[in-house]
C-alpha cells in the first residue's frame, strides 16, 4: 500500500517586501530553526546591496543574482545495460530556484572574515553581475550538459 500524498505548506511572503522568493530564501539561510536570525542575515544583506549598489533596489538585485545563478540544464545519472551515462535533462522552475539559493548560501558560507550578511551581499550582487563562484558552479554544470549531448536520446 502507498504512503498519503503529503499536502504541500503554503509559505506566506515576507512582511518586509513582500516576497514568497525572498521568504523561502530566509527559510534556506535559517538554522535549527531560528528564523529570527535567519531575517536578520537576509535583511543586513539586503541592506548591505542597497549601500553597495546605490543605484539599484535591493529586491531588484536579489532577483537578478537568483535568475542569474539558476542553471537551464544539468546532467542526470542513467544506468542503461550496465554502463551509467550522465543525461543532460532540462531544470525545472522549481529546481532551479531551489539551485540558485543552495549555490548562493553555499558560497557565501565557504568565505570567511566577515559577517554573513555582508557575505551574501557580495555573493548575491556578483550573481547579479553574471560573477562570482556560484555562475562558475552554473557555467561547470552547463559544460558538463554540453560534453555529455550525445547521451541526450537516453533521456526519459
Amino acid at each position: 500500500m502507498r504512503r498519503p500524498i503529503k499536502d504541500k505548506r503554503n509559505i506566506q511572503p515576507d512582511r518586509v517586501h513582500d516576497s514568497l522568493v525572498l521568504e523561502r530564501f530566509i527559510n534556506y539561510v535559517m538554522c535549527d530553526g531560528k528564523k529570527s536570525v535567519a531575517r536578520k542575515v537576509v535583511y543586513g544583506a539586503l541592506e548591505n546591496i542597497k549601500e553597495k549598489a546605490k543605484t539599484k533596489d535591493p529586491i531588484e538585485v536579489f532577483n537578478g543574482a537568483i535568475k542569474n545563478a539558476g542553471p537551464l540544464m544539468e546532467v542526470k545519472s542513467r544506468r542503461i545495460g550496465g554502463a551509467n551515462y550522465q543525461v543532460p535533462r532540462e531544470v525545472p522552475e522549481k529546481r532551479r530556484l531551489a539551485l540558485a539559493m543552495r549555490w548562493i548560501l553555499e558560497a557565501a558560507r565557504a568565505k570567511k572574515g566577515s559577517s554573513m550578511s555582508k557575505r551574501l551581499a557580495d555573493e548575491l550582487i556578483a550573481a547579479n553581475n553574471n560573477e562570482g563562484e556560484v555562475i562558475k558552479k552554473k557555467e561547470n554544470v552547463h559544460k558538463m550538459a554540453d560534453a555529455n549531448k550525445a547521451f541526450a536520446h537516453f533521456a526519459w
